[in-house]
């Protein structure tokens, strides 16, 4: 028996070294078809498969397709055995074998001006009532196609068209309902970002949410001002006798880091090589529980670098309902209950309620007198202590940070020039219930005497920055108490009226560890920016928290910007803290 023979077929090699069949030696009967590329995006499989189902047929054989074993039954497989659906060849070159409108078409339009009656019950992809939505159909029916679960129809989908049950509402994921028609609000950022600007660094909070440094108690190195006693009969009042919130006729100076005459004789003694007070400082630990815009300047001048504020800045300014699901807006037309309104009513109530829980004829004097003031009869009880910290992390370094802190008053019988007894006063304010940005907030003239977990565990959520800054500040200082007042308007459409429903004695590492407040993580936050700010050359900084995003940058400016002119004003034009 002779071996056949085997004669290898002739094989073309394209002169340009492409791939595919050759213009020069292309068949005759395949001269005018043409040919689609290869692409790396399309979906190889088989180039013949006897094991499809026409989706067309009838008889028994296509009721089974569409039963259990079928496509919209318990097995979930579509048409082939194939979860994903019969395989599509070419995709990725089918531009070869579309069709094109010879013909311009565009004058051609079809109307239809007949209205359809509404349907009730219909089948569908809608939700319906009743039991499923129809023997047969798409959604919900006995043996609907292309869904899984069968006789439920879709997966998870019961009878009655809901998901979870028949006819009920349990398990309905309704977040994100309506999602599609608001418009997102894109905040304005708490000062104008000049082109000249140069960007140096940028941190996100979940870095910085990880920075962990422990510091050592402070050494208090002077202290200045007047402390009045606290008021305790404002413990005692409830929602059944609340007091109004007077407006005081005194004053209380809060000066930025520079403008401060014994943090510049502590600079030229060079105390410590960082400076900054607890307002700007808090800001910068609770960083990542912030969500609108602020920003905080950065000199650096020498050895020396220099946390300082803007005039009426950021660090000034008490939000409301900051952490808000949906916390209040601004406007073009400013309204009562915009975020502007309200921080400015904060900070009026504030201001006012520290001034009016202490008792007048009863004050213990600092071993130094006020240093921004010489009428102290005219001052608000306010307590300056200058407190010096070691941030360094090995025997190697010195890096120390002199701190200003403030406190509001003391308890009586305490002695507040050995740092005894001190209170740190801060009033949380209600504006309208039931308004936008309100945070879901209980109305407290009748929950905040029954139910004032409820009600504190809603201002720890909608306002966990805020209150984050004041136990670091009240730490910071030194306190033992801290006194929380709950005011609110007098009339709900008059920010202009307020009174006092109660008042919260707390201790500030207690009320810290119920905020999840971590001053290791603040330290570790304040340590890697410090770290940045001495990377650079001497200049001038701005950290800027961005508005719509958890980051934080660093910008290199002139050494003129934010100057004061002449009349008082910054030459540059700020934006409050956005909506």
């Amino acid at each position: 028996m002779t071996a056949r023979g085997f004669k290898l077929p002739p094989l073309q090699d394209n002169p340009d070294g492409s791939w595919g069949p050759s213009p020069a030696h292309l068949p005759a009967k395949f001269k005018d078809i043409p040919y689609a590329p290869y692409s790396k995006s399309d979906k190889l499989g088989r180039f013949a498969d006897w094991t499809e189902g026409d989706a067309r047929a009838t008889g028994p054989s296509a009721a089974g397709a569409t039963g259990p074993g079928g496509p919209g039954g318990r097995g979930g497989m579509r048409a082939g055995g194939r979860k994903d659906g019969p395989q599509a060849y070419g995709s990725g070159a089918s531009n070869a074998f579309s069709y094109f409108h010879v013909e311009d078409e565009a004058s051609f339009s079809l109307v239809d001006n007949k209205t359809s009656a509404p349907r009730r019950g219909g089948g569908g992809y809608g939700f319906q009532r009743g039991r499923g939505v129809g023997r047969g159909s798409m959604m919900g029916g006995r043996g609907g196609g292309n869904m899984r679960g069968g006789a439920g129809g879709a997966a998870g989908w019961g009878r009655g068209g809901q998901y979870g049950g028949r006819g009920s509402n349990r398990g309905m994921n309704r977040r994100g309902w309506k999602d599609w028609e608001k418009t997102s609000k894109v905040r304005e950022g708490s000062v104008v970002i000049d082109p000249t600007w140069r960007m140096l660094e940028e941190i996100d909070f979940l870095r910085l949410s990880k920075l962990r440094l422990e510091v050592e108690q402070p050494e208090t190195i002077e202290s200045y001002g007047r402390i009045y006693a606290y008021d305790k009969a404002y413990d005692r009042v409830t929602t059944r006798n609340e007091r109004p919130l007077v407006i005081p006729e005194k004053t209380r100076f809060n000066p930025s880091t520079s403008d401060d005459p014994v943090i510049q004789k502590f600079i030229q003694g060079e105390v410590a090589s960082i400076y900054a007070t607890d307002s700007i400082l808090s800001m910068l630990m609770c960083a990542p529980r912030s969500v609108f815009g602020w920003d905080i300047i950065a000199i650096r001048d020498g050895e020396n670098l220099i946390l300082d504020k803007r005039d009426g800045g950021s660090s000034d300014t008490i939000t409301v309902n900051e952490n808000a699901a949906d916390p209040p807006g601004d406007s073009e037309k400013e309204t009562l209950n915009s975020a502007t309104s309200l921080a400015l009513e904060a900070m009026f109530i504030n201001t006012n309620f520290a001034i009016q829980v202490v008792k007048d004829d009863t004050f213990s004097e600092l071993p130094n007198p006020n240093p921004f003031a010489e009428d102290v009869d005219q001052l608000a009880s306010a307590g300056y202590f200058y407190k010096l910290f070691d941030l360094s992390v090995n025997d190697e370094e010195e890096v120390k940070l002199l701190l200003r802190t403030e406190v509001d008053a003391y308890m009586p019988g305490s002695n507040p020039s050995k740092g005894e007894g001190l209170v740190t006063i801060k009033a949380l304010n209600e504006f309208d219930a039931k308004a936008p940005g309100a945070g879901g907030a209980p109305d407290w003239r009748t929950k905040l005497d029954s139910q004032r977990g409820a009600v504190v565990a809603t201002e720890m959520k909608n306002n966990s920055f805020k209150m984050g800054r004041w136990a670091v500040q009240s730490i910071l200082a030194g306190a033992e108490l801290m006194k929380l007042g709950y005011v609110s308007r007098a009339n709900t459409r008059d920010n202009s009226r307020h009174v006092i429903l109660s008042t919260a004695t707390m201790r500030p590492s207690e009320f810290a560890a119920q905020l999840n407040v971590s001053l290791m993580n603040g330290w570790g936050i304040v340590r890697t920016i410090v770290d940045l700010c001495f990377k650079h050359p001497e200049g001038k900084y701005v950290l800027i928290k961005d508005p719509n995003k958890p980051v934080i940058r660093l910008y290199a400016v002139p050494h003129d910007a934010f100057a004061k002119d002449e009349e008082g004003e910054d030459d540059m034009v700020y934006e409050e803290d956005g909506e």
